[in-house]
């Protein structure tokens, strides 16, 4: 289906959408970029297509500021509210489709505030790629508090020297949650990228994130 375009508002304007498809896919995962990096990142295109690989269709996206070529977020609610135009467009056009949102980093955590704020929307699993918990330098678990009112499966990919993501305090917020899975990447920073000490190298590690990711995916009812 390649690129699309859908309007998220009058204020925020249109954005960008760009559509892996599966064959007999039964679940669609619409993955959001990180903070600093739009749809078309390495990353993001690998990771999609990875997952794509594995019979789930995937949409990502870029975010209104994004779109617009600036740099940083601005306000979280117009890219909250381009997740949920994103998560309507997924459902018109996989009618028969589990919807699943994820996110790297910050793409998550307003994906999760998405789902906390509105959970009629029916969404059936969140995964993040490196929830962003605090940050650098200042670890706290307050950015987690809303993950407590989900009830849907949720998924966390994280490093365990994730400087955004303090690792105790990472399993600490995944043992509060209802339904939650934590994958461990020994010694990976934020980037899911490895030192030479590490038990897997940096591509094996992405490997991983594919491969664990569409596992759990596929797993969902």
């Amino acid at each position: 289906m390649g690129t699309q375009e859908i309007e998220v508002s009058e204020k925020a304007g249109s954005i960008q959408l760009e559509i892996d498809e599966s064959q007999d896919s039964r679940h669609c995962l619409v993955l959001a970029h990180g903070a600093g990096a739009g749809m078309d990142h390495s990353f993001m295109k690998s990771l999609a297509k990875g997952i794509c690989a594995h019979g789930i269709h995937v949409i990502r996206f870029n975010f209104p500021y994004k779109q617009k070529g600036k740099k940083m977020p601005g306000s979280p609610r117009e890219s909250i509210l381009a997740i949920e135009k994103v998560a309507s467009f997924a459902k018109d056009t996989f009618p028969d489709c589990s919807i699943v949102l994820s996110g790297k980093s910050y793409g998550g955590r307003m994906s999760s505030h998405l789902v906390a704020e509105q959970p009629e929307l029916g969404i059936k699993g969140l995964v993040y790629f490196g929830f962003p918990l605090h940050a650098p330098g200042k670890a706290s678990t307050d950015r987690a508090n809303h993950l407590k009112t989900i009830e849907i499966p949720q998924l966390f990919l994280q490093g365990t020297n994730d400087a955004l993501a303090n690792y105790e305090m990472i399993k600490e917020v995944v043992s509060d949650q209802k339904k939650a899975d934590l994958v461990a990447f020994e010694q990976a920073d934020h980037s899911f990228k490895a030192p030479k000490t590490a038990p897997m190298k940096t591509a094996e590690v992405f490997k991983q994130l594919v491969d664990k990711s569409a596992q759990w995916i596929l797993g969902l009812s």
